[in-house]
């Protein structure tokens, strides 16, 4: 059972997982993680699969999906019936209104839909994956010369779940550098196989950027690949303006992760994250939403 809290009704909610079953098994027994080492964590399994998401016959999936997990369908631009295949339905855009972006140039907004871990005045030799595993930060990078650059800055771990809207955006007015692209496995980001899996997002099949931002410095974001997401879609242009709640990219199918790292003294997450963070649950958040803001300068 998975708890997340909700800072608006200030209660936990239990998490309805995608496939919940499935993970317990794969990530529990030792059958399951035989087959997690042989089968589902290689490239070619997630291929597979998101060639059938993206094919017409997968459509037929959506209407169940829907409302297996109440999706809200009247926030996003196509209706159920619009969309060509799982994927297209999976990558779905929200409408111009259903995520008001937080205008204040001193707010720290979420990149995204998810469920949110924050940390301050990090050690980046003891990161933290998942309360009580960590790993380091020039085993999730590699490029040395970054990483002394974010030594006890800020760092924030936004998990999508299958069932959450799965484009990633801008977090402040900015200009980001290009890509690069780190090869890695395909395990679940889900908090079941994050206690299972040692150093996963270091395993993972990641890409990274330097994003030059107006108020907050540099920040390093980073996105993971999950099991079944065959792509990491990146939609920017390199080197040219952004504005705050601009599209960076998006995840095909599955369950997947942003991490962003914030130069020490930047920003102040609020309280209510970081508390929550401490006592080991994640935080409910949307994109455009305000969760922290500048420090003072």
């Amino acid at each position: 059972m998975i708890k997340v809290y909700n800072r608006k009704t200030k209660r936990y909610e239990t998490e309805q997982v995608a496939g919940d079953t499935y993970l317990k098994w794969t990530y529990s027994s030792p059958i399951g993680m035989r087959l997690l080492e042989l089968i589902v964590k290689k490239k070619l399994f997630s291929k597979i699969y998101g060639s059938f998401c993206d094919s017409k016959r997968s459509k037929n999936k959506i209407p169940s999906f829907v409302r297996e997990f109440g999706i809200d369908m009247s926030i996003f631009e196509k209706k159920l019936d619009q969309f060509e295949s799982f994927n297209d339905f999976f990558t779905r855009k929200f409408t111009n209104e259903a995520r008001p972006i937080d205008s204040l140039s001193s707010s720290v907004i979420s990149p995204g839909d998810g469920r949110l871990l924050a940390y301050d005045n990090i050690d980046l030799n003891k990161l933290v994956q998942i309360k009580g595993y960590t790993y380091r930060l020039d085993k999730l990078i590699d490029d040395p010369n970054i990483i002394s650059n974010f030594s006890e800055g800020t760092c924030l771990i936004l998990r999508l779940a299958p069932t959450d809207y799965h484009r990633f955006h801008f977090t402040d007015n900015g200009i980001c550098e290009e890509i690069k692209r780190i090869k890695g496995d395909y395990y679940s980001v889900n908090p079941i196989a994050l206690k299972a899996v040692p150093k996963l997002f270091c395993k993972n099949k990641r890409e990274w950027s330097i994003f030059h931002s107006d108020n907050f410095g540099d920040v390093l974001c980073i996105e993971v690949g999950a099991t079944f997401v065959g792509s990491i879609i990146q939609t920017y242009a390199p080197e040219k303006r952004v504005k705050r709640g601009d599209e960076k990219g998006y995840f095909k199918f599955g369950g997947s992760t942003t991490i962003l790292f914030f130069e020490k003294g930047k920003v102040k997450i609020d309280g209510d994250i970081l508390d929550q963070t401490n006592k080991g649950y994640e935080t409910s958040v949307v994109l455009g939403e305000k969760i922290g803001e500048r420090t003072v300068r």
